[in-house]
Formats: C-alpha cells, sequence, structure tokens
C-alpha cells in the first residue's frame, strides 16, 4: 500500500476532507495531514505535532502539496508547506529517497515561492498532480 502525507493550510479543513476521501478511495495508507490545533494549546502541541509531521514525510512515498486557491492567491502555498516541500525535496536529492513529490496546481505568480517550484517542475523534481496517480 502506497503511502502519503497531504500538506497544506490547516484552515483549508473541508478540502483536507475532500482529499483524504480521494486518497482513501485510492487506497493510500495516509501518514499525516493537516490538522487545527487548538488556540490554547497551540504553543503546548505544536513541536510534537510538527515533528511527527516531518518525521511522517521521512516515512512517506508521496508528498502531496495541496495548494488550493487561498484568500483570493491562485495555488496558494504557505511558508510551512513550502518548507515540508524542500525537506521532502532535501531527502530526495540529499539521501536519494524514492519519494515522490506532487503538487495539486502551479502556484500564481504572486506566489513566494513561484520560481522555484517553476524551476523544480522544469528539471523533474516535482510534478503536478493528475487524476490518474
Amino acid at each position: 500500500m502506497k503511502k502519503i502525507v497531504i500538506a497544506g493550510s490547516a484552515k483549508l479543513q473541508n478540502e483536507v476532507n475532500k482529499w483524504l476521501k480521494v486518497f482513501e478511495s485510492k487506497k493510500y495508507k495516509i501518514l499525516d495531514y493537516p490538522r487545527v490545533i487548538e488556540d490554547s494549546k497551540f504553543i503546548e502541541l505544536y513541536p510534537n505535532v510538527h515533528t511527527e509531521f516531518l518525521e511522517n514525510i521521512i516515512k512517506t512515498d508521496m508528498l502531496f502539496i495541496m495548494n488550493e486557491d487561498k484568500n483570493g492567491k491562485l495555488g496558494y502555498i504557505g511558508y510551512e508547506a513550502y518548507a515540508e516541500l524542500l525537506f521532502g525535496l532535501s531527502q530526495k536529492l540529499i539521501y536519494n529517497k524514492n519519494i515522490e513529490l506532487v503538487i495539486l496546481k502551479m502556484p500564481g505568480t504572486d506566489i513566494g515561492c513561484y520560481e522555484e517550484i517553476n524551476l523544480w517542475l522544469k528539471l523533474g523534481w516535482i510534478k503536478l498532480y493528475e487524476e490518474e496517480e
């Protein structure tokens, strides 16, 4: 069974739930995905949640960046999702990890990491999501 980690904005829980269903229907084992952390416990819980998320990226076969549109931005990728993608890419390039790095869609040119995403697509280090995955 192929293992997957879904990364993206935890504020987009409807979209997270949609992608959980998509990958469950394809019989993926979902290791991790964006979860909302209660504000009153954020500082207490975040370090462990984040560490476990990164550990799951090490264990996964595919890292899927769920870069849905957000706040009027096409293909939004926030700093944290970008860092997680870079962590997955580091695993691939430095440690020769066989990990698929997939983004939902090309981000808009106003997204801070647009140039890097464009370059990594050209280099074949990452790919855009295709329905028949």
